[in-house]
């Protein structure tokens, strides 16, 4: 049976760890914002660190909590803002071709 995605040993050992580390490699911006992360951040409640967020919630899809697919590189505030909605980002300023 697949763990919560957040307290499990296989997430807390291996799961989160990988992912983090690929994020570092491939200096992974925020995938809700759009920004670079700062990995350096070791404070957890600062809201600029990184936090591995759920593109499909743990709460609404418990069965991909520990799938790797379903993880996305975010900061602490954003992930914390979208909580678990699934929309995510916006799609910026129109430009005037779209609004005439």
């Amino acid at each position: 049976m697949a763990g919560d995605g957040n307290s499990s040993r296989r997430w807390r050992t291996k799961i989160r760890p990988t992912f983090r580390a690929q994020g570092v490699k491939d200096k992974a911006a925020c995938w809700l914002c759009g920004q670079p992360i700062d990995y350096a951040i070791t404070d957890i409640h600062d809201d600029g660190c990184w936090e591995p967020d759920h593109l499909y919630p743990r709460s609404t899809h418990p069965h991909l909590a520990e799938d790797p697919g379903n993880l996305r590189h975010s900061h602490r505030g954003c992930n914390r803002t979208r909580g678990n909605k699934l929309s995510i980002t916006g799609l910026g300023t129109l430009s005037r071709d779209w609004l005439a």
